[in-house]
């Protein structure tokens, strides 16, 4: 099936993304198992792409299987890649899965969320980071970055703020540089208003940076995992990230143990 499309507009597309991809015409052509003559017609305009070639070029490209769609749109083809609902039915293996693997993350916190931090799923270790938020930070759909970050959310009570949150925000920022969106641009200009001003940090003994935060108990020490679908085929699915929160150390963990 293909759709209407004007006729350079694939050809912008694919140097716009070769441009951001910091790749010459050789070096994708090499990727793409194509010659450097062909893509430069392809960018030009004197040559149209087969389905496949643009299949091809995306995935030469690194792009997200929303991309890939885009991409496949600008040529003039429809979309190879489904979108599904979270709650459709041929989904529910996945739900089923998530859910376990929420469970079995107990006693300590993990959550399912989409693209720029919304809230899909958390397990019941989750309330030890929402505790003392405003109740309008949760209020669906959350979103656990502002949630994270917010003045009114988890911010005041996380030691390290400064520090923590630049890494949340620069790891948005590398997001925003492979895929550029105004707003995810604008979402990091928000989550940067919150955050004082950093420091010259300490050098740190440990693996990681962690989340410092207090509880009546003391302080919790955690540092993060993600985890992807990275063979799914269904957009919706490929952009589901697990976040699962680990103790730094022993009297975070005995922490967590007591309260579960």
């Amino acid at each position: 099936m293909t759709v209407a499309t004007k006729p350079d507009r694939f050809g912008r597309e694919l140097r716009r993304w070769r441009t951001r991809r910091r790749f010459s015409q050789l070096d994708l052509a090499i990727r793409a198992d194509t010659t450097q003559r062909h893509l430069s017609f392809l960018e030009q305009g004197r040559s149209r792409p087969g389905r496949a070639m643009v299949v091809r070029l995306a995935e030469s490209l690194g792009l997200s299987l929303r991309e890939r769609n885009a991409l496949l749109l600008a040529a003039g083809f429809a979309p190879v890649y489904a979108e599904s609902s979270l709650d459709a039915p041929e989904l529910s293996p996945v739900r089923e899965a998530l859910e376990r693997v929420l469970d079995g993350h107990l006693p300590y916190p993990a959550v399912v969320v989409r693209p720029y931090g919304e809230l899909v799923a958390a397990n019941a270790a989750f309330g030890v980071l929402c505790e003392g938020v405003a109740p309008a930070l949760l209020k669906p759909p959350i979103n656990v970055l502002r949630l994270a970050l917010h003045p009114d959310g988890m911010a005041r009570r996380v030691q390290n703020l400064a520090e923590w949150g630049r890494h949340i925000t620069g790891s948005l920022r590398e997001q925003a540089s492979r895929s550029p969106d105004p707003d995810l641009d604008g979402f990091v200009a928000e989550l940067d208003g919150y955050l004082p001003d950093l420091d010259p940090p300490a050098e740190h003994l440990g693996f990681a940076v962690p989340l410092r935060l207090r509880v009546p108990e003391g302080e919790l020490r955690l540092t993060t995992t993600l985890t992807s679908f990275a063979t799914a085929v269904d957009v919706t699915l490929s952009e589901l990230r697990l976040e699962a929160f680990l103790p730094a150390d022993e009297a975070s963990a005995e922490i967590l143990r007591r309260r579960a």
